[in-house]
């Protein structure tokens, strides 16, 4: 097993980013790459799928993937249960990473800061074009919580069926969205003999600062 993982690698040339192609902020240059992963990567994966990672009360760290939901010149946004593992280690150290791969495109980014909620209006504007399905779950499941089964969770869905049957179900208070606010996103593109390009972009007094880092 360890000679056949140290035998695994590829050698990535499909493109390059240079300063000249990167402009003075991030948030254009993510949005470009974001377009070309959604037109370029294909099943099963998802341009807007990342790792976000959280830290506990204990400074452990803890990761897990999820869908951004939301993108503009503030930040980056998810959406979740508040009560979630995720949730309270936000509540208790609300900072947090995220990492977007799209392998076609042989590109990365990493993003950096400050985490905190969106208005209750958004979530509910977001929650109310979720599919029914996931709205109902959204009230049906306990999560990150112990259950006993399958068998245990489905019912807590057939609670929440009942409980909307005559109505559409509103928004959970212990559900909805956080923004991530950036102080740093870097951007790895994947380049020969592992020299690859790696521009970061850091927040300093509220100006965006470019540099090249070493691959």
């Amino acid at each position: 097993m360890t000679q056949a993982l140290s035998d695994m690698r590829r050698d990535y040339a499909r493109n390059g980013l240079t300063e000249a192609q990167a402009p003075s902020e991030p948030f254009a240059l993510f949005h470009q790459w974001f377009q070309e992963a959604v037109k370029t990567e294909q099943a099963p994966v998802e341009a807007n799928a990342m790792t976000l990672a959280t830290v506990d009360e204990n400074g452990r760290p803890h990761c897990r993937i999820l869908l951004l939901k939301g993108l503009d010149d503030q930040g980056f946004t998810f959406f979740t249960n508040y009560d979630s593992a995720k949730g309270q280690q936000l509540a208790a150290r609300p900072f947090a990473a995220m990492t977007f791969f799209w392998p076609t495109l042989e590109r990365q980014v990493r993003i950096e800061g400050r985490v905190v909620k969106v208005s209750p209006q958004e979530s509910d504007a977001y929650y109310q074009v979720r599919p029914l399905g996931s709205r109902l779950g959204a009230w049906a499941s306990p999560q990150s919580r112990v259950i006993a089964n399958r068998e245990a969770l489905e019912g807590l869905l057939k609670e929440s069926e009942a409980r909307f049957s005559d109505s559409q179900p509103n928004c959970p208070e212990h559900w909805g969205g956080y923004r991530l606010l950036p102080e740093r996103i870097e951007f790895w593109q994947g380049r020969p003999s592992r020299l690859h390009d790696r521009l970061n972009y850091r927040l300093q007094d509220q100006q965006w600062v470019r540099e090249r880092l070493a691959p």
